[in-house]
Parts: C-alpha cells; sequence; structure tokens
C-alpha cells in the first residue's frame, strides 16, 4: 500500500460509505455469509486442520479457495514451544512466512553447508523451493512461543500441490535410500549410515538439544545436497521486519504497511506480498479494492468487521455475492481482487490483521476517498451523471481536504454487526418462512397425495373387486370344468384299473398254471434224482459191504493164523518150561538125596498145579475164542444196519485184566497159582495186542 498523509475525516467518505452499504442492503439480490459457515468466506481458527501435534508444538492448516475451479491457497500456523525445535524438510513450494510471536533462528543448506540466521517478531522472509531447513526457537526470558504464519504459493510457475504437501521430512528421504547408495553418495563411513537408517521414528517439532554439534543432522543435509542435488536459497538469506521500518502510512487512528519485493528482494521469485493493517478502537480502513492480487488476511489481534462488495457486472451472481462477516483473532479470509472492501475496528478495542498477497510487485490499492481517489481522475459531469447527483454535489464530494485511508468511524463496526444479524435474523426468517412454506407445500402435495392415493386405492379396490368377481367366475367355471375332467379321468382310470385288474389276474393265473407245472416237473426230476441217489447209494452201500465183509474175512484168517502160530509158540514154550522143570528137578534129586519122597510128592503137587493151570489156560483160549467170535458176529451186524458202535460194545462185554484177576481170586486160587496165572494174563493181553495191531 502507498503510503499517505493523516487528513481529518470528511463527510464525502461516509456519504459514499452511507450510500454503499445502503444500496447493498436494499440490494433484493445481497447474499451474505458469517464466520461459523464452513461454507462462508471466513474459516474460524477452529476449523483449522491439526496437522501435527506434540508436547514440544504444533502445526495447523487451512485451504481457501477463491473460486471452485482455481487450486486452494494453503495456509500454515507453525507453534513452537521455548526451546523446541522444528526439524528438517525439504520445501516443495516457495514460502513467505511471517514472525508473529517469540523469537529464535532458521538454519538451511547452501553449497558451503549450513547458515543461520535469527528470526524475531515481526519478521517476514522467504524460502525457495527445494530449500532444506529446520527451525529453533529460543528460551527467552518470558517464555514466549514462536509463532509463524507461512503461506506457500499458488502461481502458474510454482503451485502448491495438496497431494504431495508443502515439504516432506528428510528423514523420510533419507530412509528410502539402502545403506550402499547412501555410503555411495555421501562417502562416509557405515556406522554414520547405520546411525541415520536404524534412529527411532521423531515426530516432526522435538526439544532442542543443547549447543553441539549434531552429526546427523549434518549428515542429512550433505545427503540431499550432494546426493539428490538439491539446491538452496543464497548464501545471504535476508529478512525485512516491519517493526524496524516505517509503515507506509500511519495516524493516530491506525497504521498500515506492505512488503513487496522492493523491500524484500526474495519476493520477487515467489511472486507473494506481505500487509499488516492496525486500526484502533472505532476506525475504518476505508474502501478500497486491489486491482492486481487477491489478498489473503488473518486476524491477529482483537476483533472486526469486513465488507466486501461484488461488482454489478458480474453475470455469475452465485458466484459474486455481497458479504458482511465479522473476523476474530485467528480467522481467515479471502478477497479476490477487483473486489471493492472495507475493514472496522469496534469501539471497546483494536483490529489488527495482516494478509498475504498473490503479487509481489508494487500495486496501488484504489480508494474511494482521499487525493488519490479515482473520483479525482474522472469527469466531474460524468461522475455527477453516474452517481445520479448534480454537478454542485460532486463539488461539494471533491472539496474534501483530507488525505487519508483510515478514518474514525465510531459504532460502525457495530452497525455492521447488527446489520448483519438483522440480515441472519431476516435471512433465518426467511429460511424458515422458506421452509414452512416449503413445509405446507409438502404438506399439501402429502395431502394431495393422500388423496390421489386413495383415489387410486379406491380405484385399484375397485378394479381388484371386479376382478375378484371375474376371476372368481372364471375359477368357478375351471373348477367345473376340471371336475368333469377329474370325473372323465377317474372314470377312465377305473376302467384303467378294472382291465389292469383282470390282466393282472389273467397273469396271476398262468403264472400260478407255471409255477404248479414248474414245481411238478422240479418234483418228478427230484424224486428221479432222490432214486437216483438211492440207488447210487445202495449199489455203493452193497460195493462197501462187500469189500468189508472182505476185508473182515481176511482179518479174521489172518487172526486165526496168527492165534495157530501164538498157541504153536505157547506150547514150544510150555515145553521147553517143563523140560527145564524136569531138569532142575533132577539136579534137585540129585544133591538132595535125602527127602527124595517128600521132593517127588512136592514135584507132583507142583506137576498137579501144572496140568491145572494148562487147563485153565486152555478153558480160557477157548473161552476167549469164543468171545472173539460172538463180536464177529456183532460187528458183521452193526455194519449191515451202518452203525459204528463196535469199540463201545466191546469195552461194556470184555473183561478187563484186573476184573479176570479178581474172578480168579473168587474161585479160591492159591498165590502161586495167581502169580502164574497174572503171567497168563500179561501173555494173553500181549497177543490180543499182536491180533488188534494188523486190524486197525
Amino acid at each position: 500500500m502507498e503510503p499517505r498523509k493523516a487528513s481529518p475525516l470528511s463527510w464525502v467518505l461516509i456519504f459514499f460509505l452511507t450510500i454503499s452499504l445502503w444500496g447493498v442492503k436494499v440490494s433484493s439480490e445481497e447474499h451474505h455469509h458469517h464466520g461459523k459457515s464452513k461454507e462462508g468466506p471466513v474459516v474460524e481458527r477452529d476449523q483449522r486442520r491439526t496437522l501435527l501435534v506434540t508436547e514440544f508444538g504444533e502445526i495447523t492448516a487451512i485451504d481457501i479457495k477463491e473460486g471452485q475451479k482455481e487450486l486452494p491457497y494453503h495456509l500454515q500456523f507453525i507453534t513452537l514451544e521455548p526451546n523446541s525445535l522444528f526439524l528438517p524438510v525439504l520445501l516443495q513450494a516457495d514460502m513467505v512466512f511471517y514472525v508473529h510471536t517469540g523469537s529464535g533462528k532458521l538454519t538451511w543448506a547452501n553449497d558451503d553447508g549450513t547458515s543461520t540466521i535469527r528470526l524475531r517478531e515481526g519478521d517476514v522472509c522467504s524460502l525457495n523451493e527445494g530449500s532444506v531447513f529446520y527451525i529453533q526457537s529460543n528460551l527467552e526470558a518470558e517464555r514466549r512461543k514462536l509463532r509463524i504464519y507461512a503461506m506457500f504459493t499458488n502461481t502458474d510457475d510454482n503451485t502448491y500441490d495438496p497431494s504431495i504437501g508443502a515439504y516432506s521430512r528428510i528423514n523420510e528421504l533419507v530412509k528410502g535410500f539402502d545403506k550402499k547408495i547412501m555410503q555411495a553418495a555421501l562417502k562416509v563411513p557405515e556406522d554414520l549410515i547405520e546411525a541415520i537408517i536404524n534412529k527411532t521414528e521423531t515426530p516432526a517439532i522435538v526439544h532442542a538439544v543443547p549447543e553441539k554439534r549434531n552429526i546427523v543432522q549434518e549428515l542429512e543435509a550433505s545427503f540431499l545436497k550432494n546426493f539428490l542435488g538439491v539446491g538452496s536459497n543464497s548464501k545471504k538469506l535476508e529478512t525485512y521486519n516491519i517493526f524496524e521500518h516505517d509503515p507506509d502510512f500511519k495516524n493516530p487512528i491506525g497504521w498500515s504497511t506492505a512488503v513487496t519485493k522492493k523491500q524484500l528482494k526474495s519476493l520477487k521469485r515467489t511472486n507473494i506480498g506481505f500487509l499488516m493493517v492496525n486500526l484502533n478502537m472505532g476506525s475504518i480502513l476505508g474502501p478500497h479494492w486491489n486491482a492486481k492480487a487477491t489478498e489473503l488476511t488473518v486476524g491477529v489481534d482483537g476483533e472486526g468487521m469486513v465488507r466486501v462488495v461484488c461488482g454489478s457486472g458480474n453475470e455469475n451472481e452465485t458466484e459474486c455475492q455481497n458479504m458482511r462477516f465479522k473476523v476474530k483473532e485467528g480467522d481467515a479470509f479471502l478477497v479476490p481482487r477487483f473486489h471493492p472492501m472495507a475493514q472496522m475496528s469496534f469501539n471497546n478495542g483494536p483490529f489488527v490483521f495482516l494478509g498475504f498477497s498473490t503479487s509481489a510487485k508494487k500495486n496501488h490499492p484504489q480508494f474511494l476517498a482521499g487525493k488519490g481517489s479515482v473520483l479525482h481522475i474522472l469527469d466531474k459531469k460524468i461522475l455527477a451523471r453516474s452517481l445520479g447527483v448534480s454537478n454542485r454535489t460532486i463539488d461539494e464530494l471533491l472539496r474534501s481536504p483530507e488525505d487519508s485511508i483510515i478514518f474514525r468511524c465510531s459504532s460502525c463496526a457495530e452497525e455492521e454487526e447488527k446489520i448483519m444479524k438483522e440480515e441472519e435474523e431476516e435471512e433465518e426468517s426467511k429460511k424458515e418462512e422458506e421452509e414452512r412454506k416449503k413445509k405446507e407445500e409438502e404438506e399439501e402435495e402429502e395431502e394431495k397425495k393422500k388423496k390421489e392415493e386413495r383415489k387410486r386405492e379406491e380405484e385399484e379396490a375397485k378394479r381388484q373387486q371386479e376382478e375378484r368377481e371375474k376371476k372368481r367366475g372364471e375359477e368357478e367355471a375351471k373348477r367345473e370344468r376340471e371336475e368333469e375332467k377329474a370325473r372323465m379321468e377317474k372314470e377312465r382310470e377305473r376302467k384303467g384299473e378294472e382291465e389292469a385288474e383282470r390282466e393282472e389276474e389273467e397273469a396271476r393265473r398262468e403264472q400260478e398254471w407255471r409255477r404248479k407245472k414248474e414245481e411238478a416237473a422240479a418234483k418228478r426230476e427230484q424224486e428221479k434224482r432222490e432214486r437216483r441217489r438211492q440207488e447210487e447209494e445202495a449199489k455203493k452201500w452193497a460195493e462197501e459191504k462187500a469189500e468189508r465183509e472182505q476185508e473182515q474175512a481176511t482179518r479174521e484168517a489172518e487172526e486165526a493164523q496168527r492165534e495157530q502160530e501164538q498157541a504153536k509158540r505157547e506150547a514150544a514154550q510150555r515145553e521147553q518150561e517143563r523140560a527145564k522143570r524136569e531138569q532142575e528137578r533132577r539136579r534137585r534129586e540129585e544133591v538132595a538125596g535125602k527127602g527124595e519122597e517128600e521132593e517127588e510128592h512136592a514135584g507132583r503137587g507142583h506137576e498137579r498145579r501144572k496140568e491145572e493151570e494148562e487147563t485153565a489156560r486152555r478153558e480160557q483160549e477157548q473161552e476167549q475164542a469164543e468171545r472173539q467170535q460172538q463180536k464177529r458176529e456183532k460187528r458183521r451186524q452193526k455194519e449191515e444196519q451202518g452203525e459204528g458202535e463196535e469199540e463201545e460194545e466191546e469195552d461194556e462185554e470184555e473183561p478187563t485184566w484186573w476184573e479176570r484177576r479178581e474172578r480168579r481170586k473168587q474161585k479160591g486160587k492159591s498165590p502161586e497159582e495167581g502169580v502164574e496165572w497174572e503171567q497168563e494174563e500179561a501173555r494173553t493181553a500181549s497177543r490180543e495186542g499182536e491180533k488188534k495191531t494188523p486190524r486197525e
């Protein structure tokens, strides 16, 4: 803004301002927005987007769009607690920032390493895209926070891209490469690379370390410079402190100042300007517009009212609207170029705001009042014709000796706020009325719809009744046809069942006749097989019987032969024993001599016993032969009858050796005779065993 000399407030400014405000008020096409609406012109402080919050600081941001098709303007608000550190970042868009409170230092990378400048309250500074920097806040006695307001460029040459952000953390870039690439690029020992790669993740704002050499930070800056080829600002980074220079305009009511590329050369590349206005209580920054730049403004102290007027030549009235809104500390708003505006402070306090303009060139805001007013340039007659007043009135308007841009305007802000609230209430009432009318229309429409719906329902019910009647008649006819069809079908089924039963009965009788015939044939065949089997069995039995008889005769002949041979052997043995006994007797006679008669008598007794034994043996043999003959007869009879019980009969009829001995004892035989009998029985048992062996 151009500096202006202070002059008394003239009634001309009030006249134009009153006309402007009254014209806006009575315009039926005017729309306004208040700060609480997110869709309005003001972005309130609590609507900022939080990017980072730690115990050592925070970063918030807002995006404001000038139009639907334009890219947003991006502002960030960086707050550092005393003795805190905003870690190194790589800028991805040009940045212009203002130090609102506190102090610190900014360090950036350049060709020779790093450079540092002090930051103080009131400093304006610019950094180019591609710069690597970090900020550290001082530990002041007042322990004030370092607050920085930053805007990022949004021009054709350098556009802020929301998709990648305003800057990137250095640690994210450094850790994106492996150890070999970093070691080859930085030419440092591997342990230093490990210190970077393996360090724990830290937030963007941390507590500042004591003054000492930070190897990791230096390596990060060196990495970006050597490996990525990141450029930097010049070796000397400049700042411009607005409090160390006289403002462009100042009077007892307030002051204003602007920073362009003339004051700060680094703004030439960023194409962003800076402005600050301080309005004392009950004052106004006169109606003006910026023909070269859009102004993005932030309230930094107090409260105020802002009036923005839209030009009448704009055809799209939905995008360009007259506005009045209240701005508090921390709120931000945007005024497009060529839009007349006026800022006002309340009677109870000042209103201070800063702004970023989209042009760093030296521009001349156009004011309605003062000697620099455009009204002095225009022809008086044409101006009078344009305003609809007489030439004399125009002369009186332009006769004002004041040359000022900030005027005292007691209660102007309060009046604007009152009008804003009235308009809000009117708008609210209008909206409520519209809602009420809309609701009534909706209710009427609903009632109409209900009537139409009832009518449709009645017609539908009538139609459905007719359809039901028609359907019932059709169903009745259909049911009769179906019943007739079912009856006929049932009759056909009955006849078919009877026919099937007859056929089934005939088939059953035929099957029964065949079955009986087959059974008779099978029975005859069975009887035939049975007769043939019986004949074969009888033949086989006769053959087996003849074979058994032949075998039995053979065995009997063999047994008789063995018995004869055994009898011969026994007779020879008896003869031999008799000779032996005779020889023994003679020997005893020769030896003894004495008692010959007694011995002879004993010999005769012994001979007599022998003869008795021989007689008993022959009787026993005869008896045994008879029993054997009886057994053979019984066995033959059993074989003829098909019974195999020969061994059981033998066990029942043939006396055992013990039975025969007991029988002998019962007959009163002497012990000597018993011994001989036992020997004889043993021989008999031996012969019987020999007889059984060949038979078996």
